[in-house]
C-alpha cells in the first residue's frame, strides 16, 4: 500500500484536535525562545574584557550580590544590569513593532521607522541639552521628556490617520512625516548644544548600553509589564483587526479607539526603551517578523514571542559588540542597524518577487 493511500485511509482529524496540536507547538516555541534568551544572556554576562568560565559565573550568581570578590562586582555591578536591561528594552521594542505591524496592516512598521523612537530621541536629547529633572531628580528628567515626545508623535500619526478615516497607508506616511520632523529637531538639539553636551547627545544617539544600570532595568522593566498587562485583555480585539477594519467592526469593535489606545502603549513602550539606552533601530522590526513565520497572526502567540525575539536579538548584539573588537564594547545600536539593512533589503526583494 502506497503513502497516499495509508493518510486517504486514515480519519481526518477533527479540528479542535488540529487546534490544540497547532496551539501546542506554539506553546512550545515559546519556551524554546524563553531558554534560548536566558542562555544567550548567560553567555552575554560571562564576556568582557575579563571573560568569566561559566562555572564561576553560576557560583556567584547563585552567591547574590552581598559578596566582596571581584567577580560579585563584576557580575552584579556591572554585567548583570546591562543583559537585565538588554532583556526589556529588546522586549519593549520587539513588542511595539507587533502592536503597530498589527494595527497598520504593513509589515514595514515600527517605532523607528514611524519616527516614535526619533521623537522620543529629541525629548531625551532636548533633556540633555536643558538639564530638565523632575522634582529635581535629574535622571527622571530624560525618560519623562522623551515619554512626553513620543506620545505627542504617536497623536500627531493617530489624528492625522483620523482625517483620513484610519487609512493604513495615510498612517504611514504619517509616520514617515513625524520621522523627519523630528530627525530635524534633534539635528538642532546638536547645533544648539555646547561641545561636551553635544558628545553625551551624539553618544546617546548611537544607542549604548555602557549607561546601564539598576535604575533603568527596574524602570524600563515596570514599564513594560505594565503595557503587557494592559494588551492581554486585547489580544482577541487585535487579532481581529489583523483581517481587516470591516471585519473587526462588524464584531463590534471601535478601531478607532483601538488604535489610539494602542499607539499610546507603543509610546510609552518606546520612551521607556530609548530614555536609557538612546535609539535603537531595527529591533522592533526583526523580531515581529521572525515572531510571525514562527507562530502566524493569532495574538495570543505573535505578541510574547515578539518581545521574545526582541529580547534575544538585543541580547544576542549585545555579545556581538563585545567580540567585534576585543576590549572595545561597541555601541548596539550599530550592530543592530548593521543585522536590520540586510534583514529590511532580504525582505524588500522576497515581498517584490512575490508580487
Amino acid at each position: 500500500m502506497t503513502e497516499r493511500s495509508l493518510i486517504a485511509s486514515r480519519p481526518a482529524s477533527p479540528p479542535i484536535g488540529i487546534y490544540s496540536q497547532l496551539s501546542g507547538r506554539r506553546k512550545r516555541l515559546l519556551w524554546l525562545g524563553l531558554i534560548g534568551l536566558f542562555l544567550t544572556g548567560f553567555v552575554d554576562v560571562s564576556t568582557g574584557s575579563s571573560p568569566l568560565p561559566f562555572g564561576e559565573l553560576l557560583q556567584t550568581l547563585l552567591a547574590g550580590p552581598g559578596g566582596n570578590a571581584l567577580n560579585t562586582t563584576i557580575v552584579w555591578q556591572l554585567r548583570l544590569p546591562v543583559t537585565l536591561t538588554c532583556f526589556v528594552v529588546g522586549a519593549s521594542l520587539g513588542l511595539a513593532g507587533g502592536l503597530m505591524q498589527t494595527l497598520l496592516a504593513n509589515p514595514l512598521a515600527s517605532p523607528y521607522t514611524l519616527g516614535v523612537s526619533a521623537a522620543a530621541g529629541f525629548g531625551a536629547g532636548f533633556a540633555l541639552l536643558t538639564g530638565f529633572s523632575v522634582a529635581g531628580i535629574h535622571w527622571l528628567g530624560i525618560p519623562v521628556a522623551a515619554f512626553v515626545t513620543a506620545g505627542l508623535a504617536s497623536l500627531g500619526i493617530w489624528q492625522i490617520g483620523r482625517l483620513q478615516h484610519m487609512n493604513a497607508r495615510s498612517l504611514i506616511l504619517a509616520g514617515i512625516v513625524v520621522l523627519f520632523f523630528f530627525q530635524a529637531l534633534q539635528s538642532l538639539v546638536q547645533y544648539l548644544a555646547a561641545p561636551e553636551v553635544l558628545q553625551q547627545i551624539v553618544f546617546w544617539l548611537f544607542g549604548s548600553l555602557l549607561k546601564a544600570n539598576w535604575t533603568s532595568f527596574w524602570v524600563s522593566g515596570l514599564i513594560f509589564i505594565c503595557v503587557f498587562l494592559a494588551v492581554i485583555p486585547r489580544v482577541w480585539k487585535l487579532t481581529a483587526l489583523s483581517v481587516g477594519d470591516d471585519k473587526a467592526q462588524a464584531l463590534g469593535i471601535k478601531t478607532s479607539r483601538l488604535r489610539l489606545e494602542i499607539f499610546l502603549l507603543c509610546s510609552l513602550l518606546t520612551a521607556g526603551a530609548v530614555s536609557f539606552v538612546g535609539t535603537i533601530g531595527f529591533v522592533g522590526l526583526v523580531a515581529p517578523h521572525l515572531a510571525r513565520m514562527l507562530v502566524g497572526e493569532d495574538q495570543r502567540f505573535f505578541l510574547p514571542l515578539s518581545a521574545l525575539m526582541g529580547a534575544l536579538i538585543l541580547t544576542a548584539a549585545s555579545l556581538v559588540s563585545k567580540l567585534i573588537v576585543p576590549g572595545t564594547i561597541i555601541p548596539i545600536g550599530i550592530v543592530t542597524s548593521l543585522v536590520g539593512v540586510p534583514f529590511l533589503l532580504y525582505f524588500l526583494i522576497r515581498e517584490g518577487g512575490r508580487s
